[in-house]
């Protein structure tokens, strides 16, 4: 079976496919180092990092309207010559008739096409990084609370800092903000659930698609380009002759609908001339930081340092976990439990030699008076016995 890797015909190979679907995350990439350097600079750019994703599909809702309105393709495959074409499907000769063939028309992308298109390009890819972001707070949670037990748990009753003296409005918004936070974790568990067989699903089809247009026994390259009904081709030189004409046209026919006195509409219009300039100036910007940060990538990653470094092996695996002894205090089965006095730990400290974490207050006694550990019996002094500090 052959693939096509030459460049003929107007159907695009896999790697110039892949590469402009590459090329949203490597912007994102280059934009983010960009803020990281300036941010140790300037402090206030640390802000912009902290809504990193809703800045990006701000910018990228920007581009991705204006190359479909402008070139009926995306910000990424204008770059590489490529557009986006509506498929209809008709069969040659009977419908019904053994001899019957499929042709495909490819015609202009109809305005809910163009819509549906800024959705799966925009919004589908900041949904999932949310719901990636939530997943991966969720597993540090249940990580952490599986050493150290739950968040309220560990710092016991609210009632130790409100003295009990709460009135009745302040026990009602109490309540509505304990209600509005078990559901919060509710959602929040439900993603975490269920997001790791959504993303599974999602890249096991996207490799499906993309074997399949690999194999040439698909057109779409995608799922979502199969939902839309559309096919990814090259563009005719006479088409990307007609781009530039086709944009002032568009421009012209824009400055055309301004209404109002005549110093406003030259108001007006210098207005949208600047944000034009500024438009394309943004997406030669863009495409210079995307390709600054390969080089810095390849600068910084060569060849010969590659070789040169020294080989990273993989860290000790931990010591075997020491064995309780039989005449020593045994385990409870709720490790939020101290073994001397099986309640909640207060102020949890490790002895040293073993390993085992108790209430400070309980453990010191114990090794003041035996001079050994609980539940091993291994020999140790107080000043083996060390404070976590994992609440603080």
């Amino acid at each position: 079976m052959l693939f096509q890797v030459g460049g003929q015909g107007t159907r695009p190979t896999f790697f110039e496919m892949a590469a402009a679907q590459q090329l949203p995350s490597s912007l994102r990439a280059a934009l983010t180092y960009s803020l990281g350097v300036l941010a140790l600079r300037r402090p206030f750019i640390h802000k912009i990092l902290d809504y990193e994703d809703e800045c990006f599909a701000l910018l990228t809702l920007v581009l991705e309207t204006h190359s479909l309105r402008t070139t009926d393709g995306s910000f990424a495959e204008s770059l590489y010559g490529l557009r986006r074409r509506a498929v209809k499907i008709k069969l040659k000769g009977d419908n019904k008739g053994p001899d019957s063939r499929e042709e495909i028309n490819h015609t202009g992308l109809e305005k809910r096409q163009k819509v549906l298109s800024v959705v799966f390009l925009v919004i589908l890819p900041y949904l999932r990084s949310k719901l990636h972001s939530i997943y991966n707070k969720e597993r540090e949670a249940a990580l952490q609370a599986s050493l150290w037990g739950h968040e309220d748990e560990r710092f016991g009753d609210t009632d130790y800092f409100d003295g009990g003296g709460n009135s009745v409005s302040t026990s009602s918004s109490d309540t509505e903000q304990s209600v509005r936070e078990r559901l919060r974790k509710k959602i929040r568990k439900i993603v975490a659930a269920c997001y790791p067989w959504i993303h599974a699903g999602n890249e096991g089809l996207s490799f499906a698609y993309q074997l399949l247009y690999l194999l040439d026994a698909t057109g779409f390259y995608s799922l979502g380009l199969h939902v839309l009904g559309i096919h990814v081709c090259r563009a005719t030189g006479q088409e990307l002759m007609d781009t530039s004409s086709r944009i002032s046209k568009i421009r012209s026919r824009e400055r055309e609908r301004l209404r109002g006195p005549p110093w406003l509409k030259a108001v007006q219009s210098a207005l949208l001339s600047c944000a034009y300039g500024v438009l394309d100036y943004a997406q030669t910007g863009l495409i210079a930081a995307v390709f600054f940060f390969k080089m810095m990538e390849w600068w910084y990653q060569s060849a010969e340092e590659r070789m040169s470094a020294p080989t990273v092996y993989p860290p000790p695996p931990p010591p075997p976990r020491p064995k309780v002894a039989k005449e020593g205090i045994p385990l409870p089965s709720d490790r939020t439990l101290c073994p001397l006095c099986s309640q909640k730990r207060a102020n949890p400290s490790v002895v040293a030699v073993s390993g085992f974490v108790f209430c400070y207050s309980c453990v010191f006694r114990y090794v003041s008076q035996y001079k050994r550990c609980p539940v091993t019996l291994m020999p140790a002094t107080v000043d083996q016995i060390r404070r976590l500090f994992h609440d603080v």
